[in-house]
């Protein structure tokens, strides 16, 4: 396996820089021979009666805050994921990581709000304290900003617009894109088609953020993330496989919270599951995600999902001029019949 396997060529304009109105107007690439051209709203003629969607209700926090050290420099940090109960005390990627000193304050309208500590285990982010007397969260929401991708340059009007309409428990520092696409009216829409929904939590990690960097892809170091399947979801998705439905995943971090829970027995904990070729599915069937970066754990996960053929369905969505990435256009897959079942 090589780097090289999971490359492509994405031109710059095939990034979406805002979010297309209304939310389940993107288009939808659905594979099969052929191949179709739909968009999100037809999802309840795509999918069957009795098929089960697998969302991530996490939610995005304010998470990137832009800040100022006592010298008047500049420098920003992105909280990643809280480590304490309280909220104080962070995960997070700070810039200029080099230059920043352990015990060093940065200030948000000459007002301190972060201490820096030590860098982690993985040594590419540090600990950080959030100052301040008030709650947490309001700190984040007075000075922080939606972390948006750094490949999104555009001003995003809508806060919002970077949140599931299912969003629940403040917690990730990126959204999972492929519930962007979803509205109350298209959940009633499949619901009435005898097709449900249940959720689970995975907190958005650092793989979100960073490429793969090593050239054999089997050496990348995964960051472990936080997940939770309530037992009542798992309840559900062995009923609906017991009576001949299909668990359809929204995104990848939708599968990587149930799949880390069928492997491990856990239905909550940390994990650092890594998926590629050759990995023995349990749980999904179908998943609808966005198109990702090349290079990327997501773009593995894909081949081992769906197999080589991906690289045909890009090639499909390049030509077509679909929208890429987290504010961009889907993709419906079924699993390959070559993948475990």
């Amino acid at each position: 396996m090589q780097l090289s396997d999971f490359d492509y060529v994405l031109p710059d304009e095939r990034i979406a820089q805002v979010p297309i109105t209304p939310r389940d107007a993107a288009r939808l690439l659905v594979a099969g021979n052929p191949v179709q051209h739909r968009h999100v709203s037809d999802l309840p003629d795509l999918l069957q009666p009795g098929d089960l969607l697998v969302v991530n209700e996490t939610r995005v926090i304010p998470a990137r805050l832009k800040l100022s050290r006592s010298t008047g420099g500049a420098a920003e940090v992105l909280l990643l994921e809280t480590i304490d109960p309280d909220r104080r005390v962070w995960e997070a990627l700070i810039r200029p990581g080099k230059k920043l000193k352990v015990r060093e304050c940065l200030f948000a309208d000459g007002v301190p709000l972060i201490k820096i500590g030590e860098r982690t285990a993985a040594g590419d982010t540090f600990f950080v304290n959030l100052l301040g007397d008030a709650d947490p969260l309001q700190l984040l929401e007075q000075h922080g900003q939606m972390p948006l991708p750094p490949y999104i340059t555009a001003v995003l009007d809508d806060p919002d617009r970077y949140q599931t309409v299912f969003a629940a428990t403040p917690g990730s520092a990126a959204a999972p894109t492929a519930g962007l696409h979803f509205t109350p009216e298209l959940f009633s829409r499949l619901a009435a088609r005898g097709i449900d929904r249940v959720a689970v939590e995975l907190i958005v990690g650092l793989d979100t953020f960073q490429p793969i960097s090593t050239e054999n892809p089997l050496d990348h170091p995964m960051h472990t993330e936080r997940y939770r399947v309530p037992p009542e979801t798992m309840e559900a998705c062995l009923r609906t496989r017991k009576q001949g439905g299909r668990l359809v995943a929204v995104g990848t971090t939708a599968v990587r919270a149930l799949e880390s829970a069928a492997k491990t027995g856990e239905l909550a904990g940390r994990t650092k599951l890594f998926i590629h070729e050759g990995f023995d599915w349990q749980l999904i069937d179908v998943l609808m995600t966005n198109f990702h970066l090349p290079k990327t754990t997501l773009l593995m996960m894909i081949d081992a999902f769906f197999g080589p053929g991906w690289r045909s369905l890009y090639a499909e969505a390049l030509r077509e001029e679909y929208r890429f990435l987290s504010f961009g256009d889907a993709m419906l897959i079924e699993r390959s019949r070559s993948q475990h079942p």
